[in-house]
């Protein structure tokens, strides 16, 4: 059995649906951040089978809880310090979202205006749908 130590202090991304990891970290941009992390792909789980983990030591802020929420708002976030979990967090769908999600609509201003901030709202939070602010066309959450 692989053993990943402990952490004294940071935080750990559980739950993560098998393959997950990667993209969270890419999307947190991690490879640019002055911390170790550990990545843990297809441990053994009982709720899910298997799971992905990420370990981020001497992190515990930083962290954009709203972007979690879009890629996978079942993972759970346990907050360390002095190698104890001192919270748990579970994403929740945010109402607005940006510059997490990318407005696929070749007329959208945000593809004519590059600065532009990518908007979304959120419309249908049983099946994750978010709405463009700018022209309205539907994008469904990013799905691990």
């Amino acid at each position: 059995m692989l053993n990943i130590g402990v952490l004294n202090r940071g935080i750990v991304i559980d739950h993560i649906k098998v393959g997950g990891a990667m993209k969270i970290y890419t999307y947190l941009n991690l490879e640019n951040m002055d911390c170790s992390v550990a990545i843990i792909k297809n441990a053994r789980s009982n709720k899910m089978g298997k799971k992905d983990i990420i370990k981020i030591e001497g992190m515990l802020d930083g962290i954009n809880l709203d972007m979690l929420g879009v890629l996978d708002h079942k993972i759970t976030i346990n907050i360390i310090d002095n190698g104890v979990i001192i919270e748990k967090k579970n994403p929740q769908l945010p109402e607005y979202v940006e510059n997490i999600l990318k407005c696929k609509n070749p007329r959208c201003i945000t593809s004519i205006e590059q600065g532009l901030p990518h908007r979304f709202k959120l419309i249908d939070k049983e099946n994750g749908m978010y709405r463009c602010v700018y022209c309205e066309m539907s994008s469904k959450g990013e799905k691990l």
